[in-house]
């Protein structure tokens, strides 16, 4: 009807499963290389080519008994995953994405606080971390409105192709991390 409000959809989380491993790279691939990532905002097409991850990493991280796969699911789609690592007293948070063409919609926001959420309660971690490229303000001022600051720590993007070809020179991962507390 004309007017109407239109509600958002809900949206849910869970662990990824071995079955959804090719699903997870093709999305991940999708949101950070090629066309298909320009049609959001989050892309590194213009800093990285070839792709960010393939089925066998996405199957050793689900393995992994300190890592997993977190799903954002809208209806029974996924539109979003990520990937949780324990280290030490700390969570990492990294490979995050939602499907390009739903960025912007507050999605990722809701993702990220369920991934804290997640990490806490299954490793009762205190802070978060993550990399972020150094070449990419928005997307660390991003963070910082989440409540992550930089350490002002960073190291050269790894030299494995498996996570892309850098186009520029000097590509760099910024550190950023986030104390928790009491199911923040």
């Amino acid at each position: 009807m004309e007017g109407e409000l239109v509600r958002p959809v809900a949206l849910t989380f869970r662990k990824a499963r071995e079955d959804e491993a090719d699903l997870i790279a093709r999305l991940t691939n999708s949101a950070y290389r090629g066309d298909s990532s320009r049609l959001g905002w989050t892309t590194e097409a213009d800093l990285l080519d070839g792709q960010r991850t393939d089925t066998e990493e996405i199957l050793s991280l689900i393995r992994n008994p300190h890592s997993m796969m977190l799903l954002c699911l809208q209806d029974d789609e996924v539109i979003g995953s990520l990937n949780l690592q324990k280290t030490g007293n700390s969570g990492y948070l990294g490979m995050f994405v939602v499907k390009p063409i739903l960025q912007g919609r507050g999605i990722g926001k809701e993702f990220i606080r369920a991934a804290e959420l997640t990490a806490q309660r299954q490793w009762g971690v205190a802070k978060m971390t993550m990399t972020v490229i150094s070449f990419r303000p928005e997307l660390i001022a991003y963070y910082e409105r989440r409540g992550y600051c930089s350490t002002g720590e960073c190291k050269p993007l790894p030299n494995d192709l498996r996570g892309g070809i850098p186009l520029v020179d000097g590509l760099q991962l910024a550190f950023l991390e986030k104390e928790l507390v009491n199911g923040d």
